[in-house]
């Protein structure tokens, strides 16, 4: 199972950690971390350091309720230090976390090789034709709705059905606007109550569609923190958990904030397959 980054052939055989880099004021745990180049940069280095595989950089949170920001400031706010990371880290394979078609564009022309869309081209049409033109890999997450709303109300009939339903559609897609290598993000949190949210992780493996990697994103997320009455500051060692058990469920790549605990999981359940 691999895809290719610009020529880099990636092997998730051994799942891969992408490391979570927000540049945003007002992300739900790290918002203002590291919303400038100095600190975007020792973060990267960090990560590097401890096991990432791809460095996912993000100018707009996509918390519930957030307040829309323009082209402009996600524009401002990203390509700067995608130029400088390229440039200081030229290995490193650098994925820009985007649902806007123009962003994903300049982002790739600065230095980045994989679009991480938590739409999955629902919130801009361009999209998919923009990515297959790059020819750059593509994560497609599902959103019901907006962050603006989506979880107001969260419903579905069964909520496995509609996401294979939604993958099933988005790959042929994908296939169509030219995309090569898609990796599916069945997005935890995004339009799901807790219960939708352990459904998906429980049943996982059926989200495998076509051989189609899975990344999987539950970072000190609600559904550990709301469940256990601790403080996201605490919910590190749940998220732990959660990444564990999405491993043996088949996830191939981690989104984390934490690299060194995702990327050691990692490690011991490698350990555990050949014994």
């Amino acid at each position: 199972m691999n895809i290719s980054c610009k020529g880099k052939l990636i092997d998730l055989t051994t799942p891969k950690i992408m490391g979570i880099l927000n540049l945003t004021p007002d992300s739900f745990y790290d918002g203002g971390f590291h919303n400038n180049l100095d600190a975007a940069l020792t973060q990267t280095e960090r990560m590097l350091h401890e096991g990432a595989t791809f460095i996912d950089v993000g100018g707009a949170s996509s918390k519930p309720g957030v307040s829309e920001i323009t082209l402009d400031e996600e524009l401002s706010r990203v390509l700067p230090v995608i130029e400088k990371i390229h440039l200081t880290f030229p290995e490193a394979i650098v994925s820009i976390d985007t649902y806007r078609s123009e962003v994903a564009k300049q982002a790739v022309q600065a230095g980045a090789t994989m679009v991480n869309d938590i739409s999955g081209g629902t919130l801009d049409s361009k999209m998919l034709k923009t990515v297959g033109a790059l020819g750059v890999p593509y994560v497609a997450m599902h959103m019901q709705g907006t962050p603006q709303n989506m979880q107001k109300n969260p419903t579905y009939e069964d909520v496995l059905v509609t996401l294979r339903h939604f993958f099933s559609t988005k790959i042929a897609a994908a296939h169509k606007a030219g995309i090569h290598d898609i990796i599916l993000d069945p997005g935890f949190g995004f339009g799901k109550t807790l219960e939708h949210n352990y459904a998906i992780l429980n049943h996982l493996k059926s989200l495998q569609i076509e051989g189609t990697p899975i990344l999987i994103g539950v970072s000190r997320k609600s559904m550990i923190y709301k469940l256990l009455h601790i403080d996201v500051a605490d919910a590190l060692n749940g998220t732990t958990v959660l990444n564990t058990v999405a491993l043996q469920h088949g996830a191939q790549i981690l989104r984390v904030h934490d690299v060194k605990e995702a990327q050691q999981a990692v490690q011991l359940l490698e350990k555990l397959k050949m014994a």
